[in-house]
């Protein structure tokens, strides 16, 4: 990790959450849910479709309850998220998911609350430990992006399971969140430039016997 951060360029944590979705907690896992598995354009798209129908923001649980499965289908929506959508919405109004307390519960915690609802993962929960609640040591095992890092970076003859690279991060605690920035970077970046090496000293040429005999 150490030779990966001297050769990857300097990461601002706070620049990298500004640059991923933020605001409340359940648009949040909204969003997340609408991105599975599209780009992050196609997933703009939606969420601003939906977000028109409430005058710019992402309706509330009791909200999206009341829509018909059949007007959340209309923004672009799939059958399945439509479903993973109503039961995120459901967890939060029965109160099984205390989505506005999550701060003040343990990293374990929050996972154990996010992926009781249908659709939403251990990828979810660590990306939103990571960005929205800013914890310090957090590994999102299963990113694709940090599984091919952890390969380049160790050398791997095939990609590494989510629990290879849970292993391996054990060393990288209590500091997994910055150690996840720097793998996701290395991924993007160029490897800065080397430093120049110095010139070595060259020394007078030694005279053959047939100069010295010349001279």
């Amino acid at each position: 990790m150490a030779r990966l951060i001297d050769a990857t360029k300097p990461v601002d944590a706070k620049a990298w959450r500004r640059a991923r979705p933020l605001g409340n907690p359940f648009s949040v896992l909204v969003y997340s849910i609408i991105g599975q598995q599209i780009s992050g354009f196609a997933a703009r798209a939606i969420a601003g479709r939906l977000s028109d129908r409430f005058g710019g923001r992402i309706p509330s649980p009791a909200e999206l309850l009341a829509l018909d499965p059949g007007d959340l289908k209309s923004v672009g929506l799939s059958q399945r998220k439509v479903e993973y959508l109503r039961s995120l919405a459901e967890h939060i109004v029965s109160g099984e998911l205390q989505v506005d307390h999550l701060d003040k519960l343990s990293d374990d915690e929050v996972r154990a609350q996010i992926t009781a609802s249908r659709g939403l993962g251990r990828w979810t929960a660590d990306m939103f430990l990571l960005i929205n609640l800013e914890r310090p040591d957090i590994l999102p095992i299963g990113d694709l992006g940090i599984r091919s890092a952890v390969q380049r970076l160790y050398r791997l003859d095939h990609l590494p399971t989510p629990s290879e690279v849970e292993a391996i991060g054990e060393k990288w605690r209590p500091n997994r969140s910055l150690a996840s920035l720097y793998l996701w970077a290395s991924t993007r970046q160029t490897p800065k430039p080397a430093e120049p090496a110095k010139a070595a000293k060259t020394r007078p040429a030694r005279r053959t016997a047939s100069r010295r005999a010349a001279d």
